[in-house]
């Protein structure tokens, strides 16, 4: 039972990612550092091969400076850029391009959704919603935490942490 709670914080936390990006546009700092730590103390529980914590590490920082480069360009949000590179700490090296790609597709998906609603005026029942009228706005951007939170959701069963937390 506890490997399995254990096992569901990942998840857990790349939800609440999703649903922060979704309702305030913004990926909070200490959403990002709990995803960080939370690697470690449970790579540290799983007993994780040290070598393999430390490529997750490796690539999660070649990651962060990909990732502040399309911040530059202002093409992702510095929220995504931070909550990408730790979600990379988790899947490692092996699952890095599956689930970029699963990000990308998810990402170009919820963009053309957006863009396709935005092109309609808010129904008035919800015209109210603060975090729709936001979300409607088209001189805000998309809140592509969502399909990095579900690409990494997607990805996680296939982890090494994932399969060690489960058989704890």
């Amino acid at each position: 039972m506890l490997s399995l709670l254990l096992a569901l914080v990942f998840p857990a936390l790349m939800a609440y990612a999703a649903f922060s990006d979704l309702f305030t546009m913004r990926i909070s700092n200490w959403l990002v550092i709990a995803v960080g730590v939370t690697y470690f103390a449970l790579a540290l529980v799983a007993q994780l091969d040290w070598a393999l914590i430390g490529w997750a590490s490796i690539t999660a920082a070649a990651t962060l400076a990909v990732a502040f480069a399309f911040f530059a360009f202002g093409w992702i949000g510095g929220g995504d850029a931070k909550l990408v590179a730790a979600t990379v700490l988790w899947t490692g090296l092996g699952l890095l391009l599956q689930y970029v790609i699963y990000a990308a597709l998810l990402g170009g998906a919820l963009t053309l959704i957006i863009l396709a609603l935005r092109r309609y005026p808010l129904p008035p029942p919800v015209a109210s919603q603060a975090w729709l009228d936001r979300l409607h706005n088209p001189k805000t951007g998309v809140p592509y935490g969502i399909a990095l939170a579900i690409a990494a959701i997607l990805v996680y069963p296939q982890t090494a942490i994932f399969a060690r937390l489960m058989n704890l």
